[in-house]
């Protein structure tokens, strides 16, 4: 015969379970907007069921089960999912800040537009033209000097553009760097937490959400694999270790993840493409508009200097030294100069004479501002000497007479047509050898800047997908869905209720027997 008591206990169990049961469920429901938060479960079975009570075995067929009871309460979560997560969220990172680095390089060329260097270019040509038209003003001359200023300051402000940019991207590696060693930390505090709760049996669900929401942003910083060990999660960087088990890697900062991107560990993530950004893009650009610089100063040019023109005394080109009567040229000459400088200085300026009595020939037009060194974007400046002093601008190829009777052809502007001509010209680049006028190189950057755009743009809009999709298929099996919750809540309601209601009706049956029976006819 079963225990008296048998059914009350059953009872009890049903109580104890369906009240976990609804507390979850409550909790499920309470966390439903939490980051990070992964839905829970009571993993509800059978409790083992035994022979009925008796001195012999009972002859009641089957066992008699005795209610149901909660071996633990566990997270739903796939690892397959967060694992492909964070590789596809790690592609995200990188892309997007290089697509932003990108997007901030569109806006620094800023072409094309009415503002932007390409138009300051014409308007240094359009000048020259002008003062073609009338070689002796001054008001002419004055303009050159100011579109010069206005060309090289362009030049200027675009290089420090480009080094702030560059600076920026290199602070926000150390910053990164620093939330990094934040999150390796806490993952080791939080290995070292749940390895004491689950040792005593318990499942800390919780602390493996926030380990987890952890992981998943360090992988949009840095490309991570994850292991599951006994002493909780190791987490590595390709070959380097960040954390392992309860120990951290400490000493995270800018140069360990330049380190690790030149030993090629690291290899996606915002770090990533900061470090690309900074060290492919903005350095390529940095070194495009140097050379672009250096190139309009000084890189080979190819012009042919008309019969009758005078060049100024010592001049040496194409290996011959022009002195004397031998300046003057008595037939055209096609030569090859060293930029711009090299064209003006074949030229006359309208200053008095030298000491030798021979007009004054032109100076270098563009200068290194840190006094002689290799033109750069950064530094590129029109020579002093004409920015004080716009007679010192050479339009003329003409002189007559010799020193130190020799006078300037008043209103000869062969050179300054020379000059006008220049954006016509072919340019040898200094850098690379290749010939091209200096609106092509500088349409060829900004052509290369927009597909690279282009191109980061549309592997971000990819990955940004694929981070969705993934999300979505873990949201699908982790993440609450109220309706759902809902539902169990009704049904462990009425599971409770019944139970409640099961204890009842025998707490009455236990009633009638312990305080009726045999009590008849007394």
């Amino acid at each position: 015969m079963p225990s008296t008591f048998h059914s009350i206990e059953t009872a009890k169990r049903s109580l104890y379970t369906q009240t976990a049961a609804l507390n979850t469920t409550g909790h499920n429901i309470a966390n439903a907007n939490t980051e990070g938060y992964t839905r829970q479960t009571v993993k509800m079975r059978a409790s083992i069921p035994m022979e009925a009570y008796g001195i012999n075995r009972s002859n009641v067929p089957g066992q008699l089960g005795t209610g149901v009871e909660f071996d633990a309460i566990e997270r739903i979560r796939e690892k397959f999912l967060d694992s492909q997560y964070r590789g596809e969220n790690t592609e995200l990172g990188s892309w997007t800040i290089r697509s932003n680095t990108l997007d901030k390089l569109q806006q620094i060329m800023n072409e094309p537009s009415d503002t932007g260097i390409r138009k300051v270019l014409d308007n240094f040509y359009k000048s020259w033209s002008d003062l073609s038209k009338d070689p002796e003003s001054v008001t002419a001359r004055t303009i050159v000097k100011e579109n010069a200023l206005a060309l090289t300051d362009a030049m200027n402000h675009m290089s420090k553009q480009l080094s702030n940019l560059s600076a920026d991207l290199t602070s926000n590696v150390e910053a990164k760097s620093s939330e990094l060693q934040s999150y390796v930390n806490s993952i080791a505090d939080l290995n070292q937490s749940i390895t004491k709760i689950e040792g005593l049996g318990d499942n800390a669900n919780d602390l493996r959400d926030q380990r987890d929401l952890i992981v998943d942003k360090i992988s949009k910083i840095v490309n991570v694999t994850v292991t599951d060990t006994d002493q909780g999660y190791n987490v590595n960087m390709g070959g380097q270790a960040l954390v392992t088990g309860f120990a951290p890697t400490t000493g995270i900062n800018g140069a360990f993840l330049q380190a690790a991107f030149a030993s090629n560990d690291l290899q996606g993530g915002e770090v990533h493409g900061m470090i690309i950004s900074r060290d492919q893009f903005v350095a390529d650009y940095t070194a495009q508009m140097d050379n672009l610089a250096n190139t309009l100063a000084n890189g080979d040019i190819s012009v042919t200097l008309p019969k009758g023109s005078v060049l100024p005394e010592g001049t040496v080109l194409n290996g011959v030294t022009y002195t004397g009567t031998s300046r003057t040229l008595q037939s055209d000459l096609t030569v090859t100069v060293k930029g711009l400088n090299g064209l003006h200085q074949l030229g006359y300026t309208q200053e008095n004479k030298d000491a030798n009595g021979n007009m004054v020939a032109g100076k270098p037009f563009f200068v290194a501002s840190n006094n002689g060194g290799t033109i750069t974007a950064g530094n590129i400046t029109l020579n002093t000497a004409i920015a004080d002093n716009p007679n010192a601008i050479a339009a003329s190829l003409r002189v007559t007479g010799t020193a130190p009777t020799e006078e300037l052809v008043k209103g000869n502007n062969t050179l300054a047509s020379l000059m006008s001509n220049l954006k016509l010209n072919n340019f040898t680049s200094v850098s690379t050898g290749n010939t091209a006028t200096i609106d092509s190189f500088f349409s060829s950057m900004v052509g290369q800047l927009g597909i690279e755009a282009q191109e980061a743009t549309r592997q971000t809009q990819n990955s940004t997908a694929l981070v969705s999709q993934v999300e979505t298929m873990r949201q699908s099996v982790s993440g609450v869905s109220l309706d759902e919750e809902m539902s169990n809540m009704i049904k462990f309601q009425h599971a409770y209720s019944a139970a409640a209601r099961f204890m009842t009706t025998f707490d009455q049956l236990l009633d009638k027997l312990i305080n009726s029976t045999g009590v008849v006819g007394r």
